[in-house]
């Protein structure tokens, strides 16, 4: 003979019975959905089982389950729709409220770095090439991936990337990985299992997320200085690192190109130490007044790790990343990968893959260039007609510039007053591992209008009036 169940459970509503208690079980059925509707689990407009179902559910008859919701049609919980349909018809009560945080004031105009015109997102296109990638798609595509990801975008990638950034990629090298930030997390995770110590960051550098994770590898972080062209190579021979991080198509923030004596010095370092360049080609697709400039991987493929991303191109929000890997780290880093997050999302990739191979990305480009270059040149009008004692540097590419303030302005004080009148800009000096005499700002355009531009640099022109006390 079966034993008697003593508790019963309504799946539907995440409801427990307990037969062996004194109160009724249409009460305690009441009381349970009164709780999920004050907890906020149960939600206003919510559709509750209907009787007959959950009566079965808990192995009560049909009465219990009528009466319990009666009960709490009548308290005002629940509400009873033509057809027998009943839902939540109240909602939590209210929180005690608490003390408000401190208001913080929106900039009026934000020339930070990293705010990128999403509003220009090809939408249209990007959609039409996941429709034609899910059509497409192998059913094989759909279950677990290696780490280095699908197919279709190694061949797209490495296809665009020696057509245009004149790498020397292979298909087999390519690892996709979510934005920049994680392939180099990935890099580092390697590097320092393989016994790296030392890792090299340009000074001053953005790798503010790259300091941390390296840190926590147990990577000692060191910094080369840059001058108008980029790394000083003249301080490679003193060098003990294992990896150097350079931006060498477009130095951040100084925006220096590198010119081919000092990459070629950069290689036969990295050879001589057997070192690896990861070499962050951040914005190099965005040129104005000057010819391309080739990655460094393509020179020597096997001494360079080459890393990009969509993010600066199309949208951050995407977190579509690439690395170009030296034969003898694709492995590991693919290992890597897998361990991180079992791979990127596949549809993600086929679409930009199909993106790729369709000329859509590079219409995208074509189609941002000019618009960019007109707030460029609208920022660079009005720091001379406000500004111009302001030497801006690095303007022929990419999505910002630096503007090197005289030495008569602090750089903290420039930044703090030109918060005060509505302006967030930021200053050089929080990029820079050593200590530095000479202050600079750093201007991001890509998200402004030219008006916003020019409002801009007019509020931040009043502010450095303050500054000197005119």
């Amino acid at each position: 003979m079966a034993e008697p169940r003593t508790n019963s459970t309504g799946q539907s509503l995440l409801v427990t019975l307990d037969r062996t208690a004194a109160e009724p079980l249409h009460r305690q059925l009441a009381a349970a959905v009164r709780d999920g509707v004050r907890s906020g689990r149960l939600r206003r407009g919510t559709a509750l089982p209907p009787t007959r179902r959950l009566a079965g559910e808990l192995g009560v008859s049909r009465g219990v389950v009528v009466e319990a919701y009666q009960q709490l049609v009548a308290e005002g919980y629940l509400t009873s729709r033509t057809g027998g349909y009943t839902e939540v018809a109240a909602a939590p009560a209210p929180e005690r409220p608490q003390p408000a945080a401190p208001a913080t004031t929106a900039p009026v105009v934000d020339f930070g770095y990293g705010r990128y015109d999403v509003a220009n997102f090809p939408r249209a296109a990007w959609l039409r090439s996941i429709r034609r990638a899910f059509a497409q798609a192998p059913n094989e595509r759909f279950g677990y991936l290696t780490g280095r990801g699908v197919p279709e975008l190694h061949e797209a990638l490495s296809d665009y990337l020696n057509r245009v950034r004149g790498t020397a990629a292979t298909p087999d090298a390519v690892v996709v990985c979510n934005g920049y930030a994680q392939g180099t997390a990935l890099l580092i995770q390697v590097l320092a299992a393989r016994g790296a110590r030392r890792i090299a960051v340009e000074d001053p550098s953005a790798d503010d997320d790259l300091r941390p994770l390296a840190a926590a590898a147990g990577l000692e972080v060191v910094g080369v200085p840059v001058d108008d062209d980029g790394v000083r190579t003249d301080v490679l021979g003193a060098l003990n690192a294992d990896a150097l991080v350079l931006t060498p198509s477009h130095q951040w923030p100084t925006g220096g190109v590198l010119p081919a004596p000092a990459r070629a010095a950069v290689l036969r370092w990295a050879a001589g130490r057997g070192a690896l360049v990861i070499e962050d080609d951040y914005d190099a697709e965005y040129r104005y007044d000057r010819s391309p400039v080739g990655s460094m991987q393509g020179l020597a493929p096997d001494l360079v790790a080459y890393a990009g991303s969509a993010s600066k191109t199309l949208a951050p929000g995407l977190r579509l990343g690439w690395l170009l890997l030296p034969r003898h780290l694709v492995d590991d880093v693919a290992a890597a990968k897998i361990a991180t997050d079992r791979g990127s999302p596949v549809m993600d990739q086929l679409a930009f893959a199909d993106f790729l191979v369709h000329g859509e990305f590079d219409r995208h480009l074509r189609r941002m260039r000019p618009i960019y270059r007109r707030r460029r040149d609208a920022l660079l009008e009005a720091l001379a007609s406000r500004l111009p004692e302001l030497e801006p540097v690095g303007v022929s590419a990419g999505l910002h510039l630096v503007a090197w303030l005289p030495a008569d302005l602090d750089e903290a004080a420039v930044v703090a007053a030109a918060s005060r009148h509505g302006v967030r800009v930021h200053g050089v000096t929080p990029y820079r591992l050593s200590a530095h005499v000479r202050g600079g700002l750093i201007f991001g355009y890509s998200a402004l209008s030219e008006r916003a531009v020019a409002d801009g640099v007019a509020r931040l022109a009043a502010a450095i009036a303050v500054v000197r006390g005119e």
